[in-house]
């Protein structure tokens, strides 16, 4: 900054003070407007010559926003590879043609019956057992020897509760036969029987095939073959007895009271179809 212009107003001014007051008031007048004139013209903006000495410190900028991610990255996971059983071997090899289709229409095919304690009548394709409280009631189908074969009949409880039950006879011959009984409390059973007297061949199994009480309605199949028979429900295989005691016989149908109300149970519908098959010989 440089005040030259101001030299001569101020040689001016010592001169003026031999003079009036009035010449010197207007002399530095004259300088203090040529010394304002000067300091604005030296600074580089209008405002520089009222800037304060003390530094202002920069605004610092803000950090940007993180944004937020909804939906982060994740590894992708392995697939889990599942392990799946083998197949089920076929429980009824060797099924043929149809040897029996019985539709229940014709009373002389099966031994009926009518008393107080107990009756077996055939009605509107239906043969319908009823036994009183602790009655048993068997019907066998006349003139029908059978060895080998593959039967299923539809069975149908009105009327069962708790123990009591109903089911199939199979070769049977006066009063001996295997017998596969369910059970009005949701298990199935097989026995033999032979002339009264009762072996138990399997203990009751619980199976969610055997309707809990009534109604209900089940289909019933046993393949036999040989020494063995095996029991089915709705197609499901369910157990095998093994026994050689009785090759042959007709097929019947049972119900029984176990408690203090009658059991009530309609069969119908049986197919009996051939069975061709060898059983494997057991290694001793």
């Amino acid at each position: 900054m440089t005040f030259k212009p101001l030299l001569p107003s101020l040689r001016v001014a010592q001169g003026a003070t031999k003079q009036s007051p009035k010449v010197l008031t207007r002399l530095l007048r004259r300088a203090a407007a040529l010394l304002a004139m000067t300091l604005m013209t030296s600074c580089s903006s209008p405002d520089d010559w009222l800037a304060v000495s003390t530094p202002i410190p920069a605004t610092e900028t803000p950090p940007p926003t993180s944004t937020r991610v909804w939906f982060p990255p994740s590894a992708t996971p392995t697939p889990q590879a599942l392990s799946t059983k083998a197949p089920t071997p076929e429980m009824r090899p060797g099924l043929g043609a149809d040897l029996l289709a019985d539709d229940f229409t014709n009373p002389f095919d099966w031994e009926l019956v009518s008393s107080n304690e107990a009756s077996a009548d055939i009605n509107a394709g239906r043969l319908t057992l009823a036994a009183q409280s602790k009655v048993y009631m068997t019907s066998l189908r006349r003139d029908t020897l059978l060895t080998d074969y593959y039967a299923e009949i539809t069975a149908q409880p009105s009327l069962c509760k708790g123990e009591d039950s109903y089911g199939v006879l199979i070769r049977a011959n006066g009063g001996s036969y295997y017998r596969f009984a369910l059970a009005c409390d949701g298990t199935v059973r097989g026995e033999r029987v032979s002339n009264s007297v009762r072996l138990v061949l399997q203990q009751p199994l619980s199976s969610g095939d055997v309707p809990p009480g009534a109604p209900g309605l089940v289909r019933i199949g046993v393949w036999a073959v040989g020494r063995e028979l095996r029991l089915f429900l709705n197609g499901r295989f369910q157990f095998s007895m093994n026994d050689p005691s009785f090759p042959i016989g007709t097929l019947g149908v049972f119900v029984r009271s176990a408690g203090e109300t009658p059991v009530v149970v309609s069969f119908s519908n049986l197919v009996i179809q051939e069975v061709d098959y060898i059983l494997p010989i057991a290694t001793p």
